[in-house]
């Protein structure tokens, strides 16, 4: 990755607020386009991604009407045409909308504004998802807000029935907790596992993932209950199955591994388990190797956990990785290699050089360990 790349610069720079200032000037006449282009550029600098969300949020404030009700439907009128409802993933939207569901949630959630601004977001999350907005309305108005969410689960846009999923998740990443029963959207997750678009049934096994994590039971028995119905088509049911439980299988949860249809337990031999590369330089990539013979017909999903050297010199520091999902008949051999990349620059932890170490996890079960060294740049 080019180092001089950020993507808060990629996502909030000078051409997009740009684009904004000229998008509620069209309808807006009154709306300051330079001073507001100039005071939200000015602080760039000094913010992070998330904090220029809030940032022009608040500047938006300052250069619209003061009411509300006023103020949000000028950013309504001044949005572009919604995303294609016709496509089935992969249209995220544009992040430069994102201050606007911000903007509501500053000075919409409130009791008075709670209609409008819920159907703001509506509106909002088809043009860039207002997951982590409509966070702050489910902990606010939690009644109102749900009967909303579930009323959306049904809605023809794919944008919208996905929020129902994605804003109720309990552990949405970068987003507030919500403070209601985890167990409470289970309902609005029994009518979407059936959507025929795969950024809502993502979404529904993400949300599943995220509740195994504190009820395992209760996300096997639910995905058998749905696959038991038929209502979703073998291929993606199987998708979501996989997805949802990727973290228990990753725990070794015996009831999850088994609902996918492998074995806790599989006869198979291991061999040839090593690293390739025992030293590698930061910015390089670790990679590895071996070959699973199976003694009888197998499905096998192959993970590895990697242990990284932490800043006291203590291999404290641990993520679970997919490798390989395999189908092997009885006698058959499959020679598997990895490559993972060792970016000294990050984004999720810091890379500190030192012994690491990688564990080959197949079906749940700890199958092997290899040692290896991470050196700086000479």
């Amino acid at each position: 990755m080019d180092k001089s790349f950020s993507l808060k610069d990629q996502l909030f720079n000078r051409p997009k607020i740009s684009q904004l200032a000229h998008e509620i000037h069209g309808v807006y006449p009154s709306f300051s386009r330079d001073k507001f282009i100039d005071q939200v550029v000015g602080r760039f600098p000094e913010l992070e991604l998330k904090q220029r969300i809030s940032w022009i949020a608040e500047s938006l404030n300052n250069f619209l009407p003061n009411d509300f009700c006023h103020a949000i439907d000028i950013l309504l009128n001044a949005l572009p045409p919604e995303c294609d409802p016709e496509l089935t993933d992969d249209d995220f939207g544009d992040f430069i909308y994102a201050p606007y569901s911000e903007f509501v949630v500053k000075k919409g959630c409130t009791s008075d504004h709670l209609t409008q601004s819920l159907a703001a977001l509506r509106t909002i999350t088809t043009r860039f998802s207002a997951e982590d907005a409509i966070r702050y309305f489910i902990n606010a108005f939690p009644d109102q807000t749900m009967d909303a969410l579930s009323e959306w689960a049904s809605d023809p846009h794919y944008h919208i029935r996905r929020l129902a999923s994605e804003g109720t998740r309990p552990k949405l990443p970068w987003s507030p907790k919500i403070k209601i029963d985890p167990l409470r959207p289970l309902p609005i997750l029994d009518r979407l596992f059936s959507d025929r678009t795969r950024y809502v049934t993502r979404s529904v096994a993400n949300h599943l993932n995220d509740l195994s994590k504190t009820h395992p039971e209760v996300v096997v028995d639910r995905l058998g209950q749905w696959h038991k119905s038929r209502k979703q088509a073998p291929k993606e049911m199987a998708f979501m199955s996989r997805h949802a439980l990727r973290t228990l299988v990753k725990q070794g949860n015996s009831a999850a591994i088994v609902f996918l249809g492998v074995s806790p337990t599989p006869q198979i031999t291991l061999s040839g388990f090593q690293i390739v590369t025992p030293v590698v330089t930061m910015g390089e990539a670790v990679v590895f190797q071996c070959a699973i013979t199976a003694k009888a017909t197998e499905r096998l999903i192959v993970d590895y956990v990697m242990y990284f050297q932490s800043k006291t010199g203590t291999l404290s520091n641990k993520k679970v990785y997919k490798w390989k999902q395999l189908d092997l008949t009885d006698g058959a051999t499959a020679w598997i290699e990895k490559r993972h990349p060792l970016r000294a620059n990050m984004s999720t932890r810091t890379l500190y050089p030192g012994p690491h170490r990688i564990e080959l996890v197949i079906n749940g079960t700890v199958m092997g360990c290899q040692d290896f060294d991470v050196i700086r740049n000479a």
